[in-house]
């Protein structure tokens, strides 16, 4: 981890290229979470209107059913009417039904029915089940009539629920979605699976403890219209529902049925191929931004190349090759003018240097000549202070005999004689010559060591 950090620090390009890569990553995730935040929403109504389609059709078929059943049994009550006094003829006619409507599956007449039991007026009945299997529950239209005894019988004409489920299967507005319609007291009374007929959703919904599915059931109960998310068997989907209502025409008996048609609705049929879309498109541009990012190293890679050319060009300047040549650029933009600033400063940098290099040697010589004159004039200083020991030496003896001399005249001259006296004073005269030829000796080798001083002066 820590050499790819390095390599990043160390890579302009790489740099720019992420930077650039992740402001144009933001701006497409911004993009396409408004565009699929409004498009899963037009899905979802796009859903919702389809099931309440499908669901319209639904209760349109069945309903067509229902009348089919309720005309046909209009039709023949006039029939056995006529035939009032002639029951066996009457049953004929009930079960010629059978045989004339395809839905009907069972045609049949109640006689001397107790009129505190059966409304007077015709109606379907609660769904019921015929014999022990499940499949084979039916929904009864009831239509009463008076014999000429003024005795209440009553027409019973059933529907099988599994005909219904049939068209129920017809009507699916996807593959894994399940349509139902449910009665008064919450019976499943059309189902694609025939073996669930007549089974209660409410208890249903309480065994297996679905309590979002339980809310659903109350509605539709409730004769509500809408949509709830529900859990079934783990997995989310959508429950659309709303009453079933008759379609009202003239002579019919209209009655409320307290029905209610409802349709389960998979999320992964609503949103499988929104989902995959989502997949596809994130999977397209997290590619697509993987090899932008690369196309724009490279491309940032080769823009980057005089500066690169530049930053080597500076280190050997700092290394002291200040003759390394910086090449012009013909490129107007940023990196060409700093190429060509650089040429510049490096053309005048190697100028400065030549002339410091060439005062440096200038420099140097004269430091060798004043080395040399400052020897030359050590060795003079030394030279004269051996000339003036020796001087001194060579004076301190006839000065010392002089004033010995002197001394002596100056303490005994009266004991002296005049011989004595004048030998004692040729010996001085002779050691004042003495001092006065070496005291010009003196003053005739320092006027020489002089001019020598002088003119290595003159030549430093």
């Amino acid at each position: 981890m820590s050499k790819v950090s390095t390599i990043i620090a160390k890579t302009l390009s790489f740099r720019l290229s992420l930077r650039i890569i992740a402001a144009l990553a933001l701006l497409l995730m911004l993009a396409l979470i408004t565009m699929f935040y409004f498009s899963r929403k037009a899905v979802r109504e796009e859903a919702l209107q389809n099931a309440g389609q499908t669901l319209e059709v639904m209760v349109e078929n069945i309903d067509n059913v229902l009348l089919s059943v309720e005309q046909a049994a209009g039709n023949i009550y006039w029939k056995m009417m006529a035939h009032a006094n002639q029951p066996e003829l009457m049953d004929t006619y009930a079960h010629k039904l059978v045989e004339c409507n395809p839905y009907i599956t069972d045609s049949r007449i109640i006689w001397d029915v107790d009129s505190n039991t059966v409304e007077a007026f015709a109606q379907w009945t609660t769904p019921r089940k015929v014999g022990s299997s499940k499949e084979n529950a039916v929904v009864t239209f009831s239509l009463p009539f008076y014999d000429k005894n003024q005795k209440l019988n009553v027409l019973a004409i059933d529907v099988s629920l599994t005909l219904l489920s049939k068209f129920v299967l017809e009507e699916k507005p996807s593959p894994n979605s399940i349509c139902a319609l449910l009665g008064k007291e919450g019976n499943i009374i059309v189902y694609p699976d025939s073996t669930r007929l007549n089974m209660n959703l409410v208890e249903l919904a309480e065994r297996y403890e679905h309590p979002t599915l339980f809310e659903a059931a109350e509605a539709m109960l409730a004769g509500e219209t809408g949509y709830k998310e529900v859990k079934v068997k783990g997995e989310t989907c959508y429950a659309f529902y709303k009453p079933f209502k008759q379609t009202e025409i003239r002579g019919r008996a209209m009655t409320d049925l307290g029905w209610s048609a409802g349709i389960i609705y998979p999320e992964e049929d609503i949103f499988g191929s929104y989902n995959r879309l989502v997949w596809t498109v994130f999977i397209i541009a997290v590619v697509g931004l993987g090899l932008l990012l690369v196309l724009c190293r490279l491309f940032i890679h080769h823009q980057l190349l005089p500066l690169r050319r530049l930053g080597k060009s500076a280190q050997l300047i700092t290394e002291g090759h200040y003759d390394e040549p910086i090449p012009q650029s013909k490129n107007q933009d940023e990196v060409g003018r700093l190429q060509n600033h650089f040429h510049t400063m490096q053309q005048s940098l190697a100028q400065h240097m030549g002339e410091l290099q060439q005062l440096s040697d200038t420099l140097k010589e004269r430091g060798e000549v004043l080395q040399a004159a400052y020897e030359q004039a050590q060795g003079a200083d030394r030279m004269k202070m051996n000339f003036l020991y020796n001087m001194s030496d060579q004076m301190m003896a006839p000065v010392k005999s002089i004033l010995e001399s002197v001394k002596t005249i100056g303490k005994h001259g009266s004991e002296l004689t005049d011989e004595d006296t004048n030998e004692m004073v040729d010996e001085i005269m002779r050691r004042g010559e003495k001092v006065t030829a070496l005291l010009n000796q003196l003053i005739a080798d320092s006027e020489r060591l002089e001019v020598g001083s002088e003119k290595v002066n003159s030549d430093a």
